[in-house]
């Protein structure tokens, strides 16, 4: 038996393949190839683009997919929704769907757009929230390049962004935020009816979950003496409480904890300055909790 999930190509196709590698799962794809290889003989993976995943793991063509809660949303499919990942195409987090405007536009709020017009790749969600504010506006299918559409095109968009970056090098300013969205692994409903596909899946979300916390931390082992442990156990903002064990070599002990990488550029100067010995840092693949 086999496991078929829908994979996103495009922005989200980088992140998601380092995910899976650090999960334990080598994918390899050629340039132009939508089936890429995996060494795991029970799984098919297909590329597809994010915005069509969902509509595909509903009709069951794939058991289960990642793709954004924005295109489950906008396709209004009905689907399981097995885990978040908080993760995105440049880093972690969410991304926002917003309305935006030039900058030097009178349109300052969502009432502004009524009889307006409106491009945007993600139609459904922005008729919804329309209808929700009561306004009445044109929207219409952009196939690309909504930025530059306004204001020679259209009065508004709505488009998706992480930063705003790329909205505020266009002149655009944005008016309001539709929704936030994050990525999911999504499955279909009878596919995890289906005992042996819903304990693959289970056992994948975890692995891929356990890659996510561990990106940003690191972990810490040192020795430290008898005398100096609670001195230096102050110090330690560890995710949970150090694991300690006592050495071979009498009054000695062997710290071992997880912390976020940020901090540990301070903490290891504080650490040794605190008696600690034998500092060694190591890279995480998975942290499951």
């Amino acid at each position: 038996m086999k496991l078929t999930i829908g994979l996103p190509k495009g922005s989200l196709q980088e992140k998601t393949f380092q995910m899976f590698e650090k999960a334990g799962y080598r994918i390899t794809v050629g340039a132009r190839s939508y089936f890429p290889d995996v060494d795991d003989p029970e799984l098919s993976i297909v590329l597809l683009r994010a915005q069509e995943i969902s509509i595909y793991v509903e009709d069951g063509v794939f058991d289960c997919g990642i793709t954004g809660k924005d295109w489950i949303e906008e396709n209004g499919s009905k689907v399981h929704e097995v885990s978040e990942f908080v993760y995105a195409k440049s880093g972690f987090g969410k991304v926002r769907w917003v309305i935006a405007v030039p900058e030097n536009s009178k349109i300052r709020k969502v009432e502004h757009l009524d009889g307006k017009r409106i491009a945007t790749e993600a139609v459904n969600i922005t008729k919804k929230f329309l209808r929700k504010h009561g306004v009445r506006a044109d929207v219409e299918f952009s196939w690309g390049a909504t930025e530059a559409k306004t204001p020679t095109l259209v009065d508004a968009i709505v488009d998706v962004t992480e930063t705003g970056s790329s909205l505020r090098a266009n002149n655009l300013r944005i008016v309001d935020t539709i929704m936030e969205s994050t990525t999911r692994f999504i499955a279909n409903r009878d596919a995890w009816k289906n005992k042996w596909k819903r304990r693959k899946m289970e056992n994948m979300t975890m692995l891929l979950q356990g890659a996510l916390n561990a990106e940003k931390k690191v972990g810490v082992k040192m020795n430290v003496r008898e005398k100096d442990l609670k001195r230096l156990l102050k110090l330690i903002p560890s995710l949970q409480n150090p694991t300690i064990s006592a050495l071979a070599q009498e009054g000695w002990h062997a710290i071992e904890i997880i912390v976020d990488e940020h901090v540990i550029r301070d903490l290891i100067p504080r650490l040794k300055a605190a008696g600690a010995e034998g500092i060694i840092e190591y890279p995480l693949n998975k942290l499951i909790y």
